[in-house]
């Protein structure tokens, strides 16, 4: 669900750089989730007749909501889903791939139907301890007649907390190559100069190119498969203490901006 959105977006991400060996960004930066400014494009689900749809998803699915596994396809980070009925107001979805499972999310909709909390635990990229968080969204539009009160559009407004591990990364300049690695197992080295290279431990991202943009900058796009599915860019403030992300999820068709500070 949307944390496959989030945590796959967040464990990515390439760090603004200089040419020089002693980049005043090197280190470690960890994402301030007080300071991000998160997609405005709604997910949209359905639960109607004992069928759950992700509408959203890329790809979308259905599967029957009966708490047993089912399988999808064209998602790289899970091949089945179980959707659970809790209550009129609560679901849970577990996702496995070759039979482990790699996430869970808990939703639960407010007795007034008009916004909704969830919770969630997601190894599905990473290659340590699963990422965990918890966050809310708010309704933009409602579900068909008689659907379950998930059923609608629903736009995040806020990740109350993550896990460090999903929020932090650490990136080092040697001369034109900008390495990053992350405590969840991801890591790229790659020239800045757009040469397409390896994109390491994420199932979802197969390859990535960075250029230098300016001084104080990167632009980073990531591939899968040859096709580009996302692009951030990174600037680093004056002070060095701080960098904005620009993120541009082109497989949802969203956008959100970042804010980094330096540990």
């Amino acid at each position: 669900m949307r944390k496959l959105l989030f945590a796959g977006l967040l464990l990515g991400l390439v760090l603004p750089v200089t040419a020089y060996a002693q980049s005043p960004l090197d280190g470690t930066w960890k994402i301030n989730l007080d300071k991000a400014h998160l997609p405005t494009k709604p997910n949209v689900y359905v639960l109607s007749d004992g069928i759950y749809q992700c509408r959203s998803c890329k790809p979308a699915y259905r599967v029957k909501a009966d708490g047993a596994d089912h399988a999808v396809t064209g998602h790289p980070y899970y091949d089945t889903v179980a959707i659970s009925v809790v209550n009129d107001n609560t679901i849970k979805e577990t996702n496995k791939k070759a039979g482990k499972v790699v996430s869970t999310a808990t939703t639960t909709v407010a007795p007034d139907g008009n916004s909704l909390t969830f919770e969630f635990s997601d190894s599905s990229s990473s290659n340590a301890e699963p990422v965990t968080g918890t966050g809310s969204a708010t309704r933009v539009a409602k579900g068909p007649p008689n659907s379950a009160p998930i059923s609608g559009s629903w736009r995040t407004t806020s990740f109350k907390s993550i896990s460090d591990n999903g929020l932090t990364f650490t990136y080092k300049v040697e001369g034109d190559t900008l390495t990053m690695t992350t405590p969840t197992g991801q890591s790229f080295t790659a020239k800045m100069d757009g040469t397409v290279a390896p994109y390491k431990g994420d199932p979802g991202v197969t390859s990535v190119s960075v250029k230098k943009r300016g001084d104080n900058g990167v632009v980073e796009s990531d591939s899968r498969n040859g096709v580009v599915i996302s692009t951030s860019t990174s600037t680093v403030a004056t002070d060095g203490r701080s960098m904005t992300i620009a993120v541009q999820d082109k497989l949802h068709g969203s956008t959100m901006l970042l804010l980094a500070e330096k540990q």
